[in-house]
């Protein structure tokens, strides 16, 4: 696979979104930041947000929202971008933020669920009803964690719903192209599990205490980060330590495209054909351009 570097410099990219102009939107944890990276490699910043945003998405009205970690954890000295421990101040909450593309202008439109804070938002995908699902990690003061979660909301704000807690790291989240399952990458365990959505917004039972279907969990020691799906179903997700994606069929199979840094965090979709692929390498801020040799699955909303 022929790798085209677009940019470099930036601090821990991650959240790709391809826009319909050719542009890609990344959030850069470290610097806080929503950045645009022109086809030349050029970079434009749309948003100074604070925190940490984590995962982005475009929603119904054109607009990204963006889920901010609320700086969960602080970061290595030196020249390479790598999470370090606990956050370095007392920890409140992250929240999910709404930014307009063309003013930067942004509000929080989360911070909580049914009183208690969200523990470190990381990624989303919207439904074709313009709803939403996201993941909350958890994070560590260094000695006990926080554990996550996986919810559902709503962009125009006053409905957020608690679908899955007490999960040990919940990271990338993506949907079947039929919208009938709910795929989450559990970062820590390198766990990919699947859950039946029986109509939008609404999760099945749990079944086992697996809390859904235990599609792989990868051997040795992998993390999986965020995800992008393919128009065959297939799950491409980013993978930790091994560096590069790995991508599974929904039975369980799965093969591994490496990428030159072990933190390659998040794949994303684009292009007349979905063929084209941008892929985030977080810990040397790199984001990369190849033809997949698939097609993608179309968002249902772009900007």
């Amino acid at each position: 696979m022929n790798l085209e570097q677009v940019a470099d410099g930036l601090q821990f990219p991650e959240g790709p979104v391809a826009l319909g102009d050719g542009s890609v939107i990344v959030v850069e944890i470290r610097r806080g930041t929503l950045t645009r990276v022109l086809p030349n490699g050029r970079k434009e910043t749309i948003a100074h947000l604070g925190g940490g945003p984590n995962g982005a998405a475009i929603g119904p009205d054109g607009a990204c929202y963006v889920c901010n970690n609320g700086e969960a954890w602080s970061w290595q000295e030196g020249e390479a971008n790598f999470p370090d421990g606990p956050p370095a101040n007392p920890y409140e909450t992250g929240y999910i933020q709404r930014v307009d593309l063309r003013t930067g202008s942004f509000t929080t439109l989360y911070d909580q669920c049914e009183g208690r804070p969200l523990n470190s938002p990381n990624d989303l995908v919207f439904d074709r009803t313009g709803g939403f699902w996201f993941t909350c990690l958890g994070y560590s003061d260094g000695e006990n964690r926080r554990l996550g979660a996986v919810y559902y909301a709503r962009p125009e704000g006053g409905k957020i719903i608690r679908w899955r807690s007490g999960v040990t790291s919940p990271n990338g989240i993506g949907l079947s192209p039929d919208e009938r399952k709910l795929y989450m990458a559990d970062c820590m365990l390198g766990r990919l599990l699947e859950y039946d959505l029986p109509e939008p917004g609404v999760m099945a039972p749990d079944e086992s205490m697996a809390g859904g279907r235990v599609v792989c969990t990868l051997p040795g020691f992998q993390w999986l980060d965020s995800l992008a799906v393919e128009q065959s179903g297939r799950i491409c997700v980013g993978t930790l330590w091994n560096g590069g994606v790995t991508v599974f069929e929904p039975s369980g199979a799965y093969e591994f495209v490496p990428f030159p840094d072990p933190i390659t965090t998040n794949i994303c979709f684009g292009g007349a054909d979905m063929r084209d692929a941008w892929v985030t390498c977080s810990s040397t801020g790199k984001l990369f351009k190849c033809r997949w040799p698939r097609p993608g699955l179309k968002l249902p909303f772009n900007a």
